[in-house]
């Protein structure tokens, strides 16, 4: 097989010092700032050298023996992240350590910004958490990606599609950001991946937005790409390099699961439309990292207030006991999923087959 070519014809998005100066400068609108110019002169300098010099990773280090390159500079931004998972995964793998829920509320409305009132997402969230917490041995951890939309500085950037380009280009944890020389920081995904690997089970809650996942649960979803089949070691391909990525895939990529093994739980539910669409697109999803599900009742769609007004959908949640028991038995089910596993009775099916198309 002819090398591959890498194909790189889309125009250059480089921005003139007085183009990255104006965008940078939109930062600071308010005229509070004016009283500051001075100051803002000099941010605005050396924030311009970063970008013309496209310093995306500034604070570095050896990689050390670990590594296929020991003496490849590797991010400190991404090591920290390394370590959080790897400490993450002890904790999920001692027997001593108490059963751990990730609930994800994955609605991004919220009485905190501008809708003005709490999603009914999180109000089933809240229910699925009780039934949780009252059971002896287990924790929660609740992840509330309305925080997207609501708090300050709180991010999860964009997938860059990396996998597109050859798998072990995809790093675990994603290396893409922090970069620092574009301003793209402040990213919530290397704190959201340590949180999935501590967990023995996830309980994924989500209404559906215009046929589709909210855009704030979409963005965890892509960016755990890295979950499914990531390099663990950036040195392989000296960080973004794509021909040594193809190169390395093409030798022969095995495709790890960081997150199988879990079970897993997912309610989905809306007004209108594409309730099992979204629920099976969620199931899929979770089972091809290799996740279990929790059985039948642990897979929830549920319509609430169908085609009725928005106005009174808390008030036909408030009158329909049976979603909310529906979203019980699904907690229930999760737990006796996370007993299973932890004492080695829920076990994938088909984990150790080899796979005739890996991807």
């Amino acid at each position: 097989m002819a090398k591959p070519k890498v194909r790189q014809r889309m125009p250059s998005v480089q921005l003139s010092h007085a183009e990255f100066s104006e965008r940078l400068r939109q930062r600071f609108a308010d005229p509070a700032f004016d009283a500051v110019k001075g100051e803002i002169d000099k941010i605005v300098e050396v924030a311009w050298d970063g970008y013309d010099e496209y310093r995306k990773s500034p604070r570095t280090r050896r990689a050390g023996r670990h590594f296929a390159d020991p003496d490849y500079e590797l991010s400190l931004d991404w090591l920290k992240a390394r370590a959080e998972i790897h400490a993450a995964e002890g904790r999920q793998r001692d027997p001593k350590s108490p059963s751990r829920v990730l609930i994800v509320n994955g609605s991004a409305r919220s009485n905190q910004t501008c809708p003005g009132e709490e999603s009914k997402t999180w109000r089933l969230a809240k229910i699925a958490e009780r039934m949780i917490q009252r059971t002896r041995g287990f924790e929660v951890d609740f992840l509330d990606l309305s925080n997207l939309t609501s708090e300050y500085g709180r991010q999860i950037l964009p997938c860059k599609a990396c996998v597109s380009t050859a798998m072990p280009l995809c790093h675990w944890p994603c290396s893409c950001y922090p970069n620092h020389a574009m301003g793209q920081v402040n990213d919530w995904m290397n704190e959201i991946y340590p949180r999935w690997s501590a967990a023995h089970g996830v309980m994924i809650l989500t209404p559906v937005n215009w046929f589709q996942a909210p855009s704030v649960l979409k963005l965890m979803i892509d960016r755990l790409v890295c979950a499914d089949g990531g390099n663990p070691d950036p040195t392989t391909t000296s960080g973004k390099d794509p021909e040594k990525a193809k190169a390395v895939e093409l030798k022969g990529w095995n495709y790890p699961k960081h997150l199988a093994g879990r079970t897993f739980s997912v309610v989905v539910h809306g007004d209108v439309e594409g309730v099992e669409t979204l629920r099976r697109m969620l199931t899929e999803w979770l089972e091809t990292m290799g996740l279990i599900p929790a059985g039948a009742k642990s897979q929830v769609g549920a319509y609430v207030g169908y085609q009725g007004s928005y106005a009174t959908s808390h008030d036909d949640l408030d009158r329909d006991k049976g979603v909310q028991e529906e979203v019980r038995n699904a907690a229930r089910a999760l737990i006796r999923a996370v007993k299973m596993l932890r004492r080695g009775e829920l076990r994938q099916p088909d984990a150790g087959l080899a796979d005739p198309r890996p991807k």
